[in-house]
């Protein structure tokens, strides 16, 4: 605990309390996630840099996406994993405190960007296909992608810098597994309900910003498929959207409960939850919806594993 009136310079991770036994559990079960995490996503990059028949606009987005949630899931996961390793409560400085919230925010921002692009492009493909290959260049695709880090991690800087400028002086045990913006605002012994309006505001913009598009792709794809008189064409069509979409369904809707809400202080044990979502379960299940949904990625999988069992052999 902090005297009155004086600034915090560590912190303290609560993490998960409970028994060691349990506390074990999660290590073990955190650490399996986290590496099929790694694995995964770093395959379906290496797929896509590699692999002729992925060269197109959709891989060379989702190659780039794979890589945000192996960068996400590397910033929290390895502290917590090692915060469930330890007796207590985990220590944290303000320096990696900044750094983590930092960076996690830019990335997830970053994808947010990333995500309304890549529905778009799926318009674009699905309701102007003739035109696919002029208006989804690579000089667009690429300039999209630098557009979307170089927004993701300028947007953040304020934001980070506001957190730190607060006297935090109830406490320094923040009650979750990583720096989570809305309990560091709870140990502030200021008035932040204004930032906190701000920061609302701001993930508003994020993320119906990246959303509207979205949502507005979406409905006139699916118009433009209804249109489609076969079954088979219509299946093909929706099979070229479907492992995007489900992303964005489970991305937008874990951080919208997460960040938009004018309040952002509350709810410690429901911020832990929605915050397992976004940086253990979705980067986990990211590969897998891009596999599974995804016939050019299973057949370019399927051949890659193909290839090394024959290099193996000789």
């Amino acid at each position: 605990m902090l005297g009155n009136y004086s600034s915090a310079t560590e912190f303290y991770l609560l993490g998960f309390p409970g028994p060691q036994e349990l506390r074990h559990i999660l290590f073990v079960t955190f650490l399996f996630l986290y590496s099929v995490t790694l694995v995964g996503n770093s395959v379906i990059i290496v797929i896509v840099c590699v692999d002729k028949r992925l060269q197109s606009p959709m891989y060379f987005f989702l190659g780039h996406l794979s890589l945000l949630e192996i960068l996400i899931t590397t910033i929290v996961v390895p502290v917590m994993l090692w915060g469930l390793l330890l007796p207590g409560m985990q220590t944290i400085s303000l320096t990696a405190c900044v750094a983590q919230l930092f960076l996690y925010l830019s990335l997830g921002t970053t994808e947010f960007s990333l995500l309304g692009a890549m529905a778009v492009d799926r318009y674009v493909a699905v309701c102007k296909p003739l035109r696919y290959s002029v208006i989804m260049n690579s000089c667009t695709c690429t300039w999209v992608v630098i557009v979307s880090w170089v927004f993701g991690f300028l947007f953040e800087i304020w934001p980070v810098y506001a957190t730190f400028q607060f006297t935090y002086c109830k406490s320094n045990v923040v009650n979750n597994f990583f720096c989570d913006r809305g309990q560091l605002l709870k140990l502030s012994c200021d008035d932040t309900l204004f930032t906190e309006f701000i920061f609302f505001l701001m993930a508003v913009f994020v993320l119906f910003g990246s959303l509207i598009p979205t949502i507005v792709s979406y409905t006139y794809i699916i118009s433009t498929i209804l249109k489609i008189p076969s079954a088979s064409g219509r299946k093909k069509a929706f099979s070229t959207c479907a492992s995007h979409f489900t992303c964005v369904v489970i991305g937008y809707g874990s951080c919208l409960f997460l960040y938009v809400k004018p309040k952002q202080t509350q709810a410690s044990d429901y911020n832990r939850v929605v915050s397992l979502m976004v940086t253990v379960v979705t980067p986990f299940l990211n590969p897998f919806i891009f596999t599974l949904r995804n016939d050019k990625v299973t057949e370019a999988l399927r051949d890659g594993v193909k290839h090394c069992c024959h290099l193996f052999r000789n």
